[in-house]
């Protein structure tokens, strides 16, 4: 079983990546649909940070020292769990991410906030644009995922409605689980640690300890796999115009003069 959690002033349910389900046909026909949103609040500018397209990817602007949060609202009409990574870590375990790990629960239609790395079942670490060397993934040896917001999204399992033999009554009848291997979590990580990238000019840092109380949860995932996987890369606006992500910025054509004025003597203001 997953065990879960949610956002403020609510309780979050937190869901531990254990149990895993295996797909039906129906489950696949749903996961076409979006399962939700995400978006990433940058709270000293109290907005929602634009997205730019780019590359196939999707990028925002991080200003350094500025606290963000991140914003899931669930669009399906079952729950949701969502697994979620910031430059490479789990948010809720501060382990390596990978999507088999745990996270939060949302309700259908809930909106969520997270607003740190899970330090307790109180309490939260700010999220915090900061200078690479300073991230908590730097701190922690594992630099070289930095810029990158991940959450891996799962349907949970719809149980199977079956008809009895002698009379019309209904029961669930739970799928098969499966538990996923050592051997695989070996390679994800392996092939995390053998992954790099040019210099990032931002990473996350670890911020003030805030009140966030959780509380697990059961959850079991309709499928292995994630129904959707959301990835935002995140830079300073300088460097997303040295990556080509965002135009320079043009001046009008002008020709000024040194000396504009008229000789005289400096007037009263």
């Amino acid at each position: 079983m997953d065990r879960a959690r949610a956002h403020r002033p609510r309780m979050f349910r937190l869901a531990a990546g254990l149990a895993l389900a295996m797909a039906t046909a129906t489950h696949q026909a749903e996961a076409r649909a979006c399962i939700a949103q995400v978006e990433v609040y940058d709270r000293a500018q109290s907005r929602s940070l634009p997205t730019y397209r780019k590359f196939g990817k999707r990028w925002i602007t991080g200003e350094p020292g500025h606290a963000y949060d991140l914003r899931i609202r669930n669009c399906a009409d079952v729950r949701v769990l969502a697994v979620i990574s910031v430059d490479g870590v789990n948010v809720v375990t501060g382990q390596s991410a990978s999507p088999a790990q745990s996270g939060y629960v949302l309700e259908p239609g809930e909106n969520m906030t997270v607003e740190g790395w899970r330090k307790s079942m109180e309490r939260t670490a700010a999220f915090v644009f900061t200078d690479p060397a300073d991230s908590y993934a730097a701190r922690t040896g594992r630099p070289n995922d930095l810029g990158v917001i991940g959450v891996a999204l799962f349907r949970e399992l719809r149980p199977k409605v079956v008809a009895q033999e002698r009379d019309s009554n209904l029961y669930a009848a739970s799928s098969p689980r499966a538990e996923p291997t050592a051997e695989a979590a070996a390679k994800s990580d392996a092939a995390s640690s053998a992954r790099s990238r040019q210099s990032a000019s931002l990473g996350t840092g670890h911020g003030r300890s805030e009140h966030s109380p959780a509380q697990w949860t059961s959850f079991e995932r309709a499928s292995d796999d994630p129904d959707e996987t959301v990835s935002i890369r995140y830079e300073t606006r300088g460097a997303l115009v040295a990556l080509g992500v965002l135009p320079r910025r043009e001046f009008p054509d002008r020709d000024p003069e040194p000396f504009p004025a008229q000789l005289g003597f400096v007037p009263d203001p």
